[in-house]
């Protein structure tokens, strides 16, 4: 089976608008591949991320990983932190271990693989260059209102109605 098809567009531009600030990062270039780390098969490991210029009332912040070009109708998440303090402006290299000490009452929902953590990229062997983004959602509120059973797509819903702004950073992979 082949698995040609279009290149994915970039979900966030078909967002609701919100006001974008700076997210950078130790372990991931803008648009460049990510390092072995950020690869399931040899690292399994969450980025060191940090943001600056949040818009001014913004209460918490919500941290996800999605790959638009995934071969399925819904993409891939591949992390979901929610609740992290409105304090917190950086997350280590590590953070998304299922056993994390994470800041506040700050938690992890399910990834697409149904793992409360995590998971790096592993697209299928030939597939086209899959994107990941790495997306710090600034919250209105102190909390999402959603538990850590929520599914992404949930999750997302809910970031609709409280995303005070975006700071977004993508890495590619090919396997």
């Amino acid at each position: 089976m082949s698995l040609d098809r279009p290149v994915t567009p970039d979900p966030y531009p078909l967002l609701p608008a919100a006001p974008g600030f700076e997210v950078t990062s130790a372990d991931v270039v803008e648009g460049e591949p990510l390092k072995d780390d950020q690869v399931a098969e040899f690292g399994n490991t969450s980025p060191q991320l940090s943001w600056s210029g949040a818009p001014e009332g913004t209460k918490s912040y919500t941290v996800t990983c999605f790959d638009p070009d995934a071969p399925t109708p819904s993409g891939f998440w591949h992390w979901v932190l929610v609740d992290l303090p409105a304090d917190v402006t950086s997350l280590p290299a590590g953070i998304g271990a299922a056993d994390a000490d994470l800041p506040g009452n700050a938690f992890m929902c399910r990834n697409d693989m149904g793992e409360k953590a995590f998971v790096g990229a592993a697209p299928p062997a030939g597939d086209q260059v899959h994107r990941y983004f790495f997306v710090v959602h600034a919250v209105t509120e102190d909390t999402l209102g959603v538990d850590s059973d929520a599914t992404p797509a949930v999750v997302s819903f809910n970031l609709a109605f409280k995303t005070a702004g975006r700071a977004i950073l993508h890495g590619t992979y090919r396997h």
